[in-house]
């Protein structure tokens, strides 16, 4: 029996599985040991994980999150190893993660778009290449964070999306000053501005939203996917940003000239399989 876990900075996927078949599937809120105290993270698997995990014998544990640099996984290795009563722990980045599910033991360029993003160029057993995503802030083109950031400013600052703007503080019961204190005084910005692709998602029709998210993805793969230099290979996606928008995907790539391979919501179903073989 083993467990696998798939972390985002939103939610974390946790499965229950032998020899390749799952037996059982849960939830937790993500968890990432970058913007997460330990005492976070522990409440995290005391409360809202080990209270649903079903009571049987796990040999080995395989977590792969957001924020599981070289720096932090010792220290998230320890914590769950501890939680968990758990020996054998293995501890790896959420891109590690994809590149497995997505990619298998085949080369491939494997990205991440979720409330983050991230990319690699995958050799089918080793991650040879990284674009730094850089976070939300300086990086992370593509993603849902980035996505909500640039439709802020777009209400804010262009006329002809006031009727968007207005609907959207109505709906969602806010104000400009309120918007200014979750994203500059409150933590998890990040996780808010993300949440703006589920109104985005309701109004895709509009053009001007549906070329936000276009151009988002473009911008992530001129970005993060060029440099690799392997424009041959498949590309292929996970997260919510990528299998909300396929088709504005598809149409970014094409434009960019490279070719979509899997697009999935999450790796879990791939890393099963991955660890089953």
């Amino acid at each position: 029996m083993i467990l696998i876990a798939d972390s985002g900075s939103t939610k974390t996927d946790w499965v229950l599985a032998s020899d390749g078949e799952t037996l059982w599937q849960g939830k937790t809120q993500g968890i990432n040991p970058v913007h997460q105290s330990p005492d976070g993270i522990h409440r995290i698997l005391e409360e809202e994980l080990l209270s649903t995990l079903p009571s049987s014998p796990v040999e080995s544990l395989y977590f792969y999150g957001s924020g599981c640099t070289p720096v932090h996984i010792p220290a998230m290795k320890q914590l769950l190893s501890d939680v968990l009563s758990q020996h054998t722990v293995e501890v790896e980045s959420d891109l590690t993660g994809a590149a497995r599910s997505l990619c298998g033991r085949e080369a491939g360029i494997a990205c991440i778009l979720g409330t983050g993003a991230n990319s690699c160029l995958y050799d089918g057993q080793h991650i040879v290449q990284n674009t730094p995503a850089l976070g939300y802030i300086l990086g992370d083109e593509g993603s849902g964070a980035v996505l909500g950031r640039k439709f802020m400013n777009a209400i804010f600052k262009n006329p002809q999306l006031a009727a968007v703007r207005d609907d959207f503080l109505k709906e969602q019961q806010m104000t400009m000053a309120d918007i200014i204190q979750r994203v500059y005084r409150e933590p998890l910005a990040n996780r808010f501005l993300a949440s703006t692709s589920l109104y985005i998602g309701k109004h895709f029709d509009h053009p001007l939203l549906r070329q936000l998210v276009v151009d988002n993805f473009r911008e992530f793969l001129r970005g993060n996917v060029v440099p690799y230099q392997h424009p041959e290979l498949p590309v292929h996606f996970v997260g919510s940003m990528a299998s909300n928008y396929p088709e504005a995907l598809k149409e970014a790539a094409k434009k960019e000239n490279f070719h979509v391979g899997t697009i999935v919501q999450s790796p879990i179903e791939g890393l099963v399989k991955y660890h089953s073989l």
